[in-house]
């Protein structure tokens, strides 16, 4: 993804020019350490967390464009604290819905916990997100490398999973995520990101993301049951809400999806470009500012979420004070489609 615009430390200088600095960010509930990494290029400044892999904040030009919390009490959710919606996190084994909770593999039944009405979501009760991660510094190329083994019959999924997730930054403000994932047994995997945006500002709310516009290379979408399960079409975009293929500013169009009083966009787009190594998602402006990002992937499909779940009230409170409410900042999850693992011909998750 690219974005452009107008305690101790531990600082570590590389030839990639990208200058990475750590800190220690606060401890889990057991007293490990977190350490925060900040990778600083030119006008733009990335800074990660080793617990969920989550991206805490990116500054450009000195503004902070990513929703998210200041300690570890609101990563983890502790009381008074508002619900963490996996802000910034690395999600899976499996990101987005599995109907019912359950799947098939080589003719067994798998069992998983529903822990989003019927269904399980982003990996179940204790996904990636909320793990502490491994971590290895890359000096001369300036990256961090979060690493995670997940045993086999975690959270109910076989076979063991060694993850890596390498975050990057260069002097274009271009922050590249690398997934991979190497497993003892075939098992479903689907990586994905879950970093809110505001290109207004962290805590501009829905007012600032009225304004941003939003241009999606996807002709078509899945449609989705009202358990926000694929329905197992793919449908054309044209003639509905969907339609994003030119520049649509939001405020315009929000109002009118679906979702009762959890209405927006938490939906999967098909992309029309798959063919390259890395291709064009969407580019998504701020006028008023004059900041925009780019999205690029090797992944078939993105859910584009305008956080139609965050509370309505003032219950979930975020860096600086800042209150985060419904459609306060929106998600790209480049992914296979969600439910594939059941619907395989929508795109195959078995690794």
């Amino acid at each position: 993804r690219r974005v452009h615009g107008e305690s101790s430390l531990d600082k570590i200088t590389n030839m990639s020019a990208t200058e990475v600095t750590k800190e220690v960010f606060g401890a889990t509930f057991t007293g490990e350490e977190v350490s925060r990494f900040i990778l600083s290029n030119g006008s733009v400044e990335l800074s990660v967390i080793n617990w969920g892999a989550t991206i805490t904040s990116v500054k450009v030009g000195g503004v902070d464009v990513v929703l998210g919390f200041s300690d570890m009490a609101g990563y983890t959710s502790s009381p008074p604290r508002g619900k963490n919606p996996y802000m910034g996190a690395v999600v899976g084994r499996v990101a987005n819905r599995i109907a019912e909770g359950k799947f098939t593999l080589d003719g067994k039944e798998y069992q998983l916990a529903k822990n989003n009405g019927p269904n399980s979501l982003h990996g179940g009760l204790v996904g990636l997100d909320k793990i502490l991660w491994k971590y290895t510094v890359n000096q001369e190329e300036g990256t961090i490398t979060f690493s995670h083994f997940s045993k086999d019959g975690d959270e109910g999924y076989p076979g063991d999973v060694l993850y890596n997730v390498q975050y990057s930054l260069d002097s274009e403000g271009a922050v590249k995520i690398n997934f991979t994932a190497m497993v003892s047994a075939p098992t479903p995997i689907n990586l994905a990101n879950h970093v809110y945006f505001n290109l207004a500002g962290h805590q501009a709310g829905a007012q600032g993301l009225n304004d941003h516009v939003m241009r999606m290379a996807a002709n078509s979408f899945t449609p989705v049951s009202d358990k926000l399960i694929p329905t197992g079409a793919v449908a054309s975009v044209a003639g509905t809400v969907f339609d994003l293929r030119t520049p649509t500013r939001l405020g315009d169009v929000l109002d009118k999806c679906p979702g009762g009083d959890n209405n927006g966009f938490d939906h999967n787009f098909a992309l029309a470009n798959t063919e390259g190594d890395v291709n064009f998602v969407c580019r998504v402006e701020h006028p008023v500012s004059g900041r925009w990002l780019e999205c690029f992937t090797n992944q078939p499909g993105v859910q584009f979420y305008t956080g139609n779940f965050i509370p309505a009230d003032d219950s979930l409170t975020g860096k600086e004070g800042a209150k985060y409410r419904k459609h306060g900042g929106f998600c790209l999850e480049t992914q296979k489609f969600p439910d594939s693992i059941n619907q395989p011909k929508l795109s195959p998750a078995v690794l």
